[in-house]
């Protein structure tokens, strides 16, 4: 039986939160220091130093690339995990906010140390991601 302190269980619930919006469980699935890094060379593209930074600066500033009036489904596909380290799979869908439709496979490296969140490495199709979110940059 897994608990909150198990570390899939962890990202589950962390994904979950993310899927129902629910910015609490969000903010207290991440240790203070943590950190997020989302390769490539995107304007998104670096790593996320803290709680806060990936919080407000990486996931809270992705809606401004989405239609505010469309729905956004996040789907957790798989989690494994092998100690402290969890791979987790989703699909994220939207409409970007200009009108292109963003569907795009994501896998995250998720790091957990009693029962938070202390890293993330976060792999999607960036290709996608620009072509959709990043369109006019």
């Amino acid at each position: 039986m897994s608990t909150i302190l198990d570390p899939k269980a962890v990202v589950v619930r962390y994904v979950e939160a993310v899927r129902d919006r629910d910015a609490q469980v969000v903010i207290d699935s991440f240790a203070e220091d943590a950190t997020w890094l989302y390769p490539g060379s995107l304007p998104i593209s670096r790593l996320r130093e803290g709680r806060e930074a990936i919080v407000n600066d990486f996931l809270g500033s992705m809606g401004r690339h989405l239609d505010p009036t469309a729905p956004v489904v996040i789907e957790l596909i798989n989690a494994f995990a092998d100690g402290e380290q969890v791979l987790a799979e989703w699909i994220s869908k939207a409409t970007a906010a200009n009108g292109a439709v963003y569907d795009n496979k994501c896998a995250g490296v998720f790091t957990v140390r009693d029962g938070k969140i202390t890293s993330v490495t976060e792999y999607a199709d960036t290709h996608h991601v620009a072509a959709t979110l990043f369109a006019q940059d």
